[in-house]
């Protein structure tokens, strides 16, 4: 990707049930740069913050918007942090072909309902369903999961968030 590209504003959500393991989503379809790879569909819920939205507002509205959940207390959350798109023909009219990458913050959620809250097939405020799946994993194996390009910022959240697991 181009550096003279901005890059995207974004949360990301290591929600953790009660026995410390985070809720995952398997991606099923390709996005663009955030490309799926064979095997490594699984990511935790992330997206964009709105022009003028706080973080901790955004976090909980992507959560809903992904999940359906929407019991989830505070814990914690990571400094920014920043990963480049890999290269890929991207249609210049797609939502993230202006950017490089994403710049996140991490956030660190309790789920204090229960699984059927868990709803990632329903459509929300306007936006298409990315999970086909969803499951409860180990915070410290959900790096091998993902596509290579996110790796190393999961690897910053685990190690961040590694008082929460179980």
């Amino acid at each position: 990707m181009s550096p003279s590209k901005p890059y995207r504003p974004n949360v990301g959500v290591a929600l953790f049930n009660a026995s410390g393991r985070v809720l995952i989503g398997r991606r099923f379809k390709d996005d663009g740069p955030e490309i799926v790879l064979p095997g490594l569909e699984w990511q935790m819920p992330q997206g964009g913050i709105d022009e003028g939205e706080d973080p901790r507002q955004a976090v909980m509205r992507e959560l809903w918007e992904e999940t359906g959940a929407v019991s989830a207390d505070y814990l914690g959350e990571t400094d920014w942090m920043t990963y480049e798109f890999p290269s890929h023909p991207v249609p210049p009219s797609h939502r993230l072909a202006k950017f490089r990458g994403q710049r996140q913050k991490w956030f660190a959620l309790r789920f204090t309902g229960r699984d059927d809250e868990i709803d990632p097939l329903t459509p929300r405020n306007g936006q298409p369903a990315e999970f086909d799946q969803w499951r409860w994993e180990r915070l410290d194996r959900v790096a091998d999961l993902v596509v290579p390009f996110r790796r190393d910022v999961y690897r910053a959240v685990a190690a961040r968030f590694a008082e929460f697991a179980g």
